[in-house]
């Protein structure tokens, strides 16, 4: 399978040739623009509606992973022959498979004939009640497990099934693929190529920002950040780390920093094994066809960084592209108003309606063949 070379793009303009992107992007202006009406029950048809040309065929599923039962959906396109498929892993305040962070997938897949499967993150609805505790390699092992249950359906091509994640799910669906070989793509979205205390610092650095907060409670925000991180590092002490805490959580930007109000002991922190965990090396391990993409305006992620990251990795990985998006932020949305999208209050309610995200995905999955009749 031929797969396009490396391109870093961070200009406004889509990567694509004009006349390629043409029926793309109007494909992709109709999907952002009916995303967040499929997140509702579909209303009955009018009497004069006609039948549409692409039939989804919706199905609960579920499988097994590491001795836990997973509960999901399957969005399937009616087709004589089997379809591409694609895995969806989790960000991390999205972790239920019907989040409308997915909705867009649901979607825009279907209607090019490639499947989609959501399901719920170990520990949340469908999914039991026992998290990863912050292992990355138990997620990653959950969806080569849902890969790998859709290689039984016949409807399915089992050697094209792939995978896409968004935030931190963007983190797990590399890491999958450097673990397996039965998973044919990846997509990463808003993934940072950073560890997640140099992530995490820049995100509450920006929350502070947008919410109206100073600069000296920014700087005591880092301060307790770091302390908290070095402690998990092992070059601090946890007293001092739940010091800092203890005045942090009476402040009003606290909200922002995402932390918990008692310091675990590190031993058994989910935190410490996050911070752990190098993306950078993930991607290297990647060696089938990946596809990274940022919003430019993504307060959360520090994409400039990101992508220099991705540079020296380049030369090693002719199968990635990166692609960044102009205008968009964390969610591959359009926002406005970032005292909205960073106010936690909004965290698991987030939208993907970037009609340049939807064609460079489209055009890419068309590239490597996956579209179906």
């Amino acid at each position: 399978m031929e797969t396009p070379a490396i391109r870093v793009s961070i200009a406004p303009a889509l990567t694509f040739e004009r006349q390629m992107m043409r029926p793309v992007l109007c494909f992709a202006i109709s999907v952002a623009a009916i995303g967040q009406s499929m997140a509702q029950e579909k209303p009955a048809s009018p009497p004069w509606s006609a039948p549409a040309t692409v039939e989804t065929i919706t199905e609960a599923r579920k499988f097994t992973s590491g001795g836990v039962e997973l509960g999901g959906t399957l969005y399937l396109p009616r087709s004589r022959k089997p379809v591409a498929a694609v895995v969806v892993t989790h960000s991390a305040s999205s972790p239920l498979g019907d989040a409308s962070l997915y909705t867009h997938l649901k979607v825009m897949l279907p209607a090019m004939g490639i499947a989609v499967f959501t399901y719920d993150r170990r520990g949340s609805g469908r999914s039991g009640t026992k998290t990863a505790g912050g292992d990355y390699t138990i997620l990653a092992d959950d969806a080569i497990a849902a890969v790998r249950s859709l290689k039984t359906d016949p409807r399915i091509d089992p050697r094209r099934i792939g995978s896409w994640g968004l935030s931190q799910g963007g983190w797990i669906s590399p890491l999958a693929a450097s673990r397996s070989p039965e998973i044919a793509f990846v997509i990463a979205v808003s993934a940072p190529v950073v560890t997640a205390d140099v992530q995490m610092l820049f995100s509450s650095t920006n929350h502070l920002r947008a919410n109206g907060h100073s600069q000296a409670e920014i700087d005591e925000m880092t301060a307790t950040r770091k302390a908290v991180d070095a402690y998990m590092r092992g070059t601090g002490t946890r007293e001092a780390a739940q010091a800092l805490i203890d005045l942090a959580r009476t402040r009003p930007w606290f909200k922002y920093t995402y932390m918990g109000e008692t310091v675990r002991d590190r031993a058994v922190s989910g935190w410490r094994k996050e911070i752990e965990n190098d993306p950078l090396r993930n991607l290297t391990g990647v060696k089938v066809p990946m596809l990274v993409l940022f919003g430019a305006h993504d307060a959360v992620v520090p994409v400039a960084t990101s992508v220099e990251r991705l540079k020296e990795i380049a030369p090693r990985m002719p199968k990635m592209k990166v692609h960044v998006v102009a205008g968009a932020d964390h969610s591959m949305h359009m926002a406005a108003d970032q005292s909205v999208t960073l106010d936690p209050r909004h965290d698991g309610t987030e939208t993907a309606d970037s009609a340049e995200y939807i064609a460079v995905l489209s055009s890419w999955l068309a590239a490597l063949g996956l579209v179906g009749n």
